[in-house]
């Protein structure tokens, strides 16, 4: 079919297909499909079928494969052997939700206007479906493309099966390209492409000095006291004020950003004021102090974060008791040429200088991703995001990590895009999580246009 036939139906098959896109969202995002939380399995084989479901609707064949943890859905719709192939891969699970911060509940389908309210409609299940919609017209245009679709159900916990999922069906996942759809843009103003995602190392540091919680009026001032000793210590590895972190070697392996990504960071359109509304911060650290600071700390540099501690007494008003134990759950977001092993290293070393007694476990770990922000594929999405969106994409970085990227690049080796459409008012791993139709019918065409852009390619290219 000629591009002017391809694209003369567009804006109405969008139009059409929006009813269809909200109940399709609506029955995934009711399938609570929390990766965290074993009693949740069967929610997530339910996420898992409808989604096979509604990727043989659009003529696909796909299936449940089944892992060592959670299944991983997997379709394949070949339209020609001899067409070009390109693997779309979201994920399906999603993070845990306390229904006493959400307006509303959390697993039931809410929309208001062109608003889509729920856990897991942006992350990942809205995108995921956008995708798909776009596959559908572009099949149903003769665009010249296989598809695969890899749509994961552990991504939130890691991807702590996934390599094996694809050492084990390496031969059937073979294909010329593989597009994500799991990033977010900086501002909705100005879509953004990542070629870049931070690693990660998660640490839990523990600390047991007696054997049970004890009176502070009748040991306090002879007993060790393990929260007081791991407080110091997390306190030797990073200054809190700065994110500065103190650990001999941490920053070595470090590849500072050139000056043409800081300047494509900027281009974003990030303010430090919309940062701050859109994630409700009070304040940023004071040694950012521009724009371009900020996203340094953001896309660039490694980090060093405490998530929580458990130990003592959390309860209302104060209990006196010295704890027993204490423990610190920690990471570091890493960033390309950072290895986690090197890092966990230099973290248990530290650490046993200051505290022998403190006990570092490594407990997950991510490696770095960083691809190209030229060449063939990154001027495909660039011309899919302008011609959708109306705009120039700014190619930025990512904070985040997403496991299973790096195991694609490695297993796969084939070329790696980016096409989010997440903002960072729909709350990314937050109370209130939703999506809206604008990102949703834009996405649509932006995939089609990327679809027929990379079909012009050459395999292999």
């Amino acid at each position: 079919m000629s591009e002017q036939n391809i694209y003369s139906e567009l804006d109405g098959y969008v139009d059409a297909v929006r009813t269809g896109f909200e109940e399709r969202l609506a029955a995934l995002v009711e399938a609570p499909s929390v990766s965290s939380e074993p009693e949740r399995q069967p929610d997530i084989i339910r996420c898992g079928e409808l989604a096979a479901e509604y990727l043989r609707e659009v003529g696909a064949d796909a299936e449940l494969t089944p892992t060592a943890g959670n299944p991983v859905v997997f379709g394949s719709l070949v339209t020609d052997p001899k067409n070009p192939t390109v693997t779309i891969y979201n994920h399906l699970d999603v993070q845990p939700a306390d229904p006493s911060e959400w307006h509303k509940a959390p697993f039931t389908f809410h929309r208001e206007g062109d608003r889509y309210e729920g856990r897991g409609t942006t992350d990942d299940k809205g995108p995921a479906l956008t995708a798909l919609m776009a596959v559908r017209y572009a099949v149903e245009h003769g665009i010249p493309l296989n598809f695969k679709f890899i749509w994961e159900l552990e991504e939130e916990i890691g991807s702590p099966n996934f390599e094996s999922f694809v050492r084990q069906n390496r031969a059937r996942l073979a294909t010329d390209s593989v597009l994500v759809s799991d990033t977010i843009w900086i501002s909705r103003k100005q879509p953004a492409i990542p070629y870049g995602l931070r690693g990660l190392q998660a640490f839990l540091f523990k600390l047991q000095t007696h054997n049970k919680d004890v009176h502070s009026g009748l040991v306090g001032g002879a007993a060790r006291n393990p929260l007081g000793e791991l407080a110091e210590v997390i306190s030797k590895c990073y200054d809190a004020k700065t994110g500065k972190v103190k650990i001999p070697g941490f920053y070595d392996d470090v590849v500072p950003a050139t000056k043409k990504e800081i300047a494509s960071f900027v281009n974003s359109g990030f303010t430090t004021k919309g940062f701050r509304k859109a994630h409700e911060l009070k304040s940023i650290r004071p040694n950012l102090t521009s724009e371009a600071d900020v996203l340094k700390a953001l896309m660039a540099m490694p980090t060093f974060e405490v998530h929580g501690l458990t130990g003592g007494y959390s309860g209302p008003g104060v209990k006196t008791v010295v704890p027993y134990h204490g423990e610190f759950k920690i990471s570091t977001r890493l960033v390309p040429n950072q290895r986690p092993a090197k890092i966990a290293r230099l973290i248990r070393d530290f650490v046993k200088q200051i505290n022998p007694d403190v006990r570092v476990e490594a407990i997950q770990a991510l490696e770095p991703f960083l691809g190209d922000f030229s060449g063939p594929y990154a001027d495909a999405a660039s011309a899919a995001m302008k011609f959708a969106f109306g705009k120039e994409p700014a190619f930025t970085r990512e904070g985040g990590s997403i496991g299973a990227v790096v195991t694609m690049q490695k297993l796969l080796k084939a070329p790696i895009t980016f096409l989010g459409l997440s903002l960072p008012e729909h709350g990314y791993h937050a109370k209130n999580e939703n999506y809206d139709w604008q990102q949703a019918s834009g996405g649509v065409k932006m995939f089609v246009r990327y679809f027929d852009e990379i079909s012009r390619l050459s395999a292999g290219q």
